[in-house]
């Protein structure tokens, strides 16, 4: 199954619920600024992800959004403009 680049960003009014949509998305991304993650998904770590992300927080107080970036196999900077210091994605290895 295909990776992509998702941007997941998130505004969430209550501490203990921040905490754990934090907490979520670490264990699925990288953090690269405050209430933002970058992540590598497949279709179906998206749907588990967004599914996990839907059940903690309450609809008519809090946000999160997910942005495609596109393909794994399309060059990050096609998709990420950045100004100022550079992103550096992190090299990560599967152990089988």
């Amino acid at each position: 199954m295909a990776r992509r680049h998702y941007l997941v960003t998130y505004d969430i009014a209550d501490d203990k619920r921040r905490t754990k949509v934090f907490k979520t998305l670490e264990d699925n991304g990288d953090h690269v600024q405050f209430s933002v993650f970058f992540c590598q998904l497949n279709e179906r770590e998206r749907v588990v992800l967004q599914g996990a992300l839907s059940e903690l927080i309450h609809r008519d107080q809090d946000q999160v959004l997910v942005l495609d970036l596109g393909s794994s196999e399309t060059a990050l900077e096609t998709a990420l403009q950045c100004l100022g210091r550079r992103y550096e994605p992190p090299t990560r290895v599967q152990v089988v």
